[in-house]
């Protein structure tokens, strides 16, 4: 596919879609576009915050986490 095929393609999906899913995909584009360091975000968080989110990824990674899900259908019988 082309440049220009892709770009027209990428031009009418957007332009097909409702107010709320052009938000999400503008928030998501203007991010991508804009992210200047993918560590920008990373070093910007607490020495805790990352231990927590490495020991996360790390049980994760070895089959003990939860999917979400899980979690969901957990609380949304709990609140239902």
């Amino acid at each position: 596919m082309s440049t220009a095929e892709i770009k027209l393609k990428l031009f009418r999906e957007i332009d097909k879609l409702d107010q709320s899913k052009l938000e999400q995909v503008y928030g998501l584009l203007f991010n991508f576009l804009n992210k200047e360091n993918d560590t920008e975000e990373w070093n910007s968080l607490s020495q805790m915050q990352q231990s927590g989110l490495l020991e996360a990824i790390e049980e994760l990674d070895s089959s003990e986490g939860i999917d979400h899900q899980s979690i969901m259908d957990k609380f949304r019988k709990k609140y239902a």
